[in-house]
């Protein structure tokens, strides 16, 4: 099928990149949220963003002002048009609120369109379950969406061939790299990267090392971009602690179990950047 419309569900970072890309490639998309100063922040993101990409020489002023006109802020999943090709989910990563949405988007949306979630580590399989497992998959961007090439396609234990190939030239056209990847907790990017970044925070709760230092080793002798635990304040805590709970809960391994350093931080809500100090102060 021929995707020409796009719905996204959740104008928070995710959300917001997501809208971005796909606007910036020619598509026309509705982005919801529950709240329009929700959708006002995330349209002057948006818009902030673009002027950056237009400082950089990689869009013109033009392509700005088109880009934005094929923004539609939505309040209210019930509001969306049902004639939209393609839903993609970005909502906070809690398995009950996608259940939740979905639920609801399959009275809503016609039959024949495309249902895709952005969860960084949720069952694609567990969440398809309330509505067309047959044309739901996963569609994992990277953060942030505009720059990371990598988009993780993860098949669920219905997903059909058509969807997927579907899907997977779409990611194409927005100029991505598609990975095809199995539905099991944290697919591959989180399955590899929370576990370093937990071991990082061991290794901080331990004392073998400070913050700063740990993050030096991985800079300097990994050559990664920044260390884990800046990554972790970038990401969050509270979803690093989401994720190494879905990865201990879904493979029963204790070489899953979140630091507890970790679980005290969220409880203290010292969540990282968001919320202006994790294992740094912003």
């Amino acid at each position: 099928m021929e995707i020409k419309n796009v719905a996204v569900i959740g104008a928070g970072t995710m959300g917001n990149g997501i809208a971005h890309v796909f606007v910036q490639s020619g598509f026309n998309v509705e982005l919801c949220d529950v709240k329009n100063e929700y959708l006002e922040r995330a349209l002057a993101t948006i818009s902030k963003n673009m002027d950056r990409q237009i400082k950089k020489g990689v869009i013109t002023e033009q392509d700005k002002n088109s880009a934005l006109e094929r923004i539609k802020p939505v309040v209210g999943i019930e509001n969306l048009n049902k004639n939209n090709d393609l839903v993609i989910e970005a909502i906070i990563e809690n398995k009950d609120a996608k259940l939740s949405v979905f639920k609801q988007l399959e009275d809503i949306i016609k039959p024949d369109s495309i249902f895709a979630s952005n969860t960084s580590s949720i069952s694609i399989t567990e969440i398809s379950s309330v509505c067309r497992a047959d044309k739901f998959i996963g569609m994992h961007f990277m953060n942030p969406v505009p720059v990371m090439k990598l988009v993780e396609i993860i098949r669920g234990y219905s997903t059909t061939d058509e969807t997927y190939a579907t899907i997977r030239d779409l990611a194409v056209k927005l100029g991505k790299t598609p990975v095809e990847v199995q539905d099991y907790p944290g697919f591959i990017s989180n399955r590899v990267l929370m576990p370093m970044i937990n071991e990082a925070i061991f290794a901080l709760y331990e004392g073998v090392a400070s913050a700063e230092d740990i993050d030096t080793v991985m800079k300097l002798g990994m050559a990664h971009p920044m260390g884990p635990l800046t990554l972790a304040d970038f990401i969050g805590l509270d979803v690093c602690l989401s994720i190494m709970n879905v990865l201990y809960e879904g493979f029963n391994d204790s070489k899953y179990r979140p630091c507890p350093l970790l679980k005290k931080m969220v409880a203290a809500n010292k969540l990282g950047r968001k919320t202006g100090e994790g294992f740094f102060k912003y």
